[in-house]
């Protein structure tokens, strides 16, 4: 029952991306009536807010709206540069709109943050004093692989991948599981770009793997029920370079999963906003329905969903 009650819940409660998302993945649906559905979370600068990611409602574009909107393409493996879509980020990370010269980064946080309902860690308390890998070493990756080589926002992103190699290097190992998963996209993009100037993309790799064994965490009661990593963090498919020597350990999220389904279909959101916000509660059902799609597109990449 675990896919019937699952696509019931995603029927009655997704928002129209997530409902495109769940038809991609597991009904045969199109790439693009997902992009259709995430051109409606992009604003006019080609920038993203508008509560695309869930726990920040500002409808402003923002650095991490951008990221979010990134993620949805490399998930359902998009790669046309000629799009729309792709031309109007770039041109949003060209314009150093959210990009903090000082520090030259883009911004966890923006100020307009603070005007909208949100969770407490997107809670503007000032301009960053050091620099921060998330999501600066993703949208790095993000500009090798489909800006213009030539052009002065691929410099831009050589630049920020090569600091956030060397801010990896600087601090290793790093733990934060949103860090290391931005190194991880990194380092897919840099391979899908061909792009091995920068530097020794073996190491790299390696530096990876060793920062993913420190973040994961080895509890599995805490699975599912805490906000802690999980092999389905990092590792998406059989075909990661991190997939070796971690069989055993996805073997039992894939159970564990199984266990954890509630009865309306979804699964429990392992954490709250820790803010007055009552629209939590509107985001914790949007966050349902994605979880349902990454659990269950988890097991069914893994050969392990059943109905």
């Amino acid at each position: 029952m675990l896919f019937t009650k699952a696509k019931g819940f995603v029927y009655r409660n997704a928002r129209p991306l997530d409902l495109s998302l769940w038809r991609y993945f597991f009904e045969g649906g199109s790439k693009e009536d997902v992009l259709e559905m995430l051109a409606f979370y992009q604003n006019s600068d080609g920038g993203f807010g508008n509560a695309l990611e869930a726990d920040m409602w500002n409808p402003n574009s923002i650095p991490m709206g951008v990221w979010k909107a990134t993620e949805v393409l490399a998930n359902i493996g998009f790669t046309d540069a000629a799009h729309p879509l792709v031309k109007g980020i770039l041109s949003y990370l060209d314009s150093e709109s959210g990009f903090d010269r000082d520090t030259r980064q883009w911004t966890y946080t923006m100020p307009t943050n603070n005007d909208y309902p949100h969770a407490i860690w997107w809670e503007h308390t000032g301009a960053p004093k050091e620099f921060n890998p998330n999501p600066n070493a993703a949208l790095a990756g993000f500009i090798l692989a489909y800006a213009d080589k030539d052009s002065t926002l691929y410099q831009k992103g050589c630049d920020l991948a090569v600091r956030s190699y060397n801010y990896m290097i600087e601090n290793f190992p790093v733990t934060e599981m949103h860090i290391v998963s931005c190194y991880i996209r990194l380092y897919e993009y840099c391979m899908q770009a061909g792009e091995s100037r920068l530097f020794d993309l073996d190491t790299f790799r390696e530096k990876i793997r060793q920062m993913v064994d420190g973040s994961l965490c080895k509890d599995l009661e805490k699975w599912g029920k805490e906000y802690v990593a999980t092999p389905s963090t990092f590792i998406k498919s059989p075909q990661s370079f991190l997939y070796k020597g971690n069989e055993a350990l996805i073997d039992k999220e894939c159970q564990r999963i199984r266990e954890q389904q509630l009865e309306d279909g979804a699964f429990t959101v392992p954490w709250i906003w820790c803010t007055e916000y009552k629209e939590y509660e509107i985001a914790k059902n949007w966050w349902k329905t994605q979880l349902i799609i990454e659990k269950l597109l988890y097991l069914k990449n893994f050969g392990q969903l059943e109905n």
